[in-house]
């Protein structure tokens, strides 16, 4: 089985999933403050909890979906190596 954003996303809208989502933004905007760019393997660095990856891996897309961050990665790249930057506005 793999990882699918639509079946992870409900996760990040619990109490646990809003926990996980917290910590993963702030590490994001401390990652881009440092390199203005990111992948996903370091996002998830010292997140906390026994969520499962696929939970980060959500909790990133989230912040994508939000407009918050945006994808530069080459289409298909492998998930950890998935490449992302800040979106000014």
């Amino acid at each position: 089985m793999s990882y699918s954003y639509q079946t992870e996303r409900p996760f990040v809208f619990t109490e646990d999933g809003q926990v996980m989502f917290l910590q993963v933004r702030d590490h994001v905007a401390h990652l881009l403050k440092i390199a203005g760019a990111f992948q996903m393997e370091r996002a998830l660095d010292g997140i906390k909890g026994s969520y499962g990856s696929w939970s980060g891996l959500a909790c990133v897309d989230r912040l994508l979906e939000l407009g918050e961050i945006r994808e530069v990665s080459q289409p298909g790249s492998a998930g950890q190596y998935r490449t992302f930057t800040k979106v000014y506005r």
